[in-house]
């Protein structure tokens, strides 16, 4: 059975990327195969689905990475390191910082929209970090159930909002309130744009966060309230060192959404490509993150400009996936910090 199942799907890929009208035998080999394990050795063909959609899962993954660093080659070819460290275009008589860096006199630099990244995730994070957090406490710690039941849908539902319509909220009212009152350079700005993809990250920070919280043993608590602790003393000094971790993982994966968010931040941004003066200056002119170029650029994109922006998401998947190792490390810190499962 494990025979016929690993050279069905073998040759249902090979079928399928030698473009052969043949592709539908192994896949109905594989079918019958599955079914008839199924009802006969359920727990091997259990053993095997498993298996097997954990190992396309990672070749999946490993691809779509191998197809981006291929991708990235001609960008890296004609940039060097200067892809990601340039800041001034050296083909230009006395440019200013940020100044010329994608695409003029054949120079393509990342930098401003690293920049623009950075400072899209730090506002972001700013905004989710503390109000998910607070949220996921009182959920989990204050609310009363019936608040509790009706406050948790709603949180869960705001992640079901696609991030075009939280996009378009923002264009129309805060990009506009900001132009109004504040008189910003131009209608779109870091600070909205991050603020925005703040209040879309805060969902998935309350929900791990909290999940975390109610993982928390009973009787830890218990145990604090029986010494004499209130309410509030156990859920600062018990509950919530002990769900450390996961309350960390929470923050992070609102941080990866805020970091790799495109559609909100492709409609709220000028997409203006240059430095900030001073850089932490988040109501500037410019406007451009990785993910936004992207999405920008890449229907029109061809060449060099086509690679420099798989360079962006090179970059960009970089980026994330040092955020993932830090949560895996704070989450393993904890893990021997509370004694693991002692």
């Amino acid at each position: 059975m494990h025979g016929l199942i690993v050279a069905s799907v073998v040759v249902t890929f090979l079928a399928f990327f030698a473009g052969s009208r043949w592709t539908i035998i192994p896949i109905a080999a594989f079918l019958g195969t599955m079914g008839v394990g199924w009802s006969r050795y359920q727990a091997e063909a259990a053993k095997a689905l498993t298996l097997l959609t954990t190992v396309v899962t990672v070749s999946i993954l490993t691809l779509i990475v191998a197809f981006l660093l291929y991708e990235s080659i001609p960008a890296v070819r004609a940039m060097g390191a200067d892809l990601v460290t340039q800041v001034r275009n050296p083909a230009m008589e006395n440019p200013t910082l940020g100044q010329g860096l994608w695409g003029r006199n054949g120079v393509w630099s990342l930098t401003p929209m690293m920049l623009g990244t950075a400072i899209t995730t730090v506002i972001a994070t700013l905004i989710a970090a503390p109000i998910g957090i607070a949220g996921a406490v009182f959920v989990s710690e204050i609310a009363p159930r019936r608040v509790r039941e009706v406050v948790k849908p709603g949180i869960e539902l705001m992640a079901g909002i696609p991030s075009i319509t939280y996009g378009f909220i923002g264009l129309t009212i805060l990009n506009q309130y900001f132009y109004a009152e504040f008189g910003t350079p131009t209608i779109g700005s870091y600070f909205a744009a991050g603020l925005m993809i703040g209040v879309m990250a805060l969902p998935t920070v309350v929900t791990v966060a909290e999940d975390a919280l109610n993982a928390v043993p009973e009787e830890i608590k218990s145990g604090a309230l029986a010494m004499g602790s209130t309410q509030w003393q156990t859920t600062k000094s018990v509950t919530i060192p002990a769900g450390l971790s996961g309350v960390s993982a929470g923050v992070l994966l609102g941080v990866g959404r805020a970091m790799g968010e495109t559609m909100a931040a492709t409609v709220m941004l000028t997409h203006t490509k240059g430095f900030p003066s001073p850089f932490f200056d988040v109501f500037s002119r410019y406007g451009e993150t990785l993910t936004t170029v992207i999405a920008f650029e890449g229907g029109n994109a061809s060449g060099v400009h086509m690679s420099a922006l798989f360079a962006a998401g090179v970059v960009l998947f970089v980026m994330v996936m040092l955020l993932s190792v830090t949560s895996q490390y704070v989450e393993w810190r904890m893990y021997r910090k509370l004694g693991g499962d002692r």
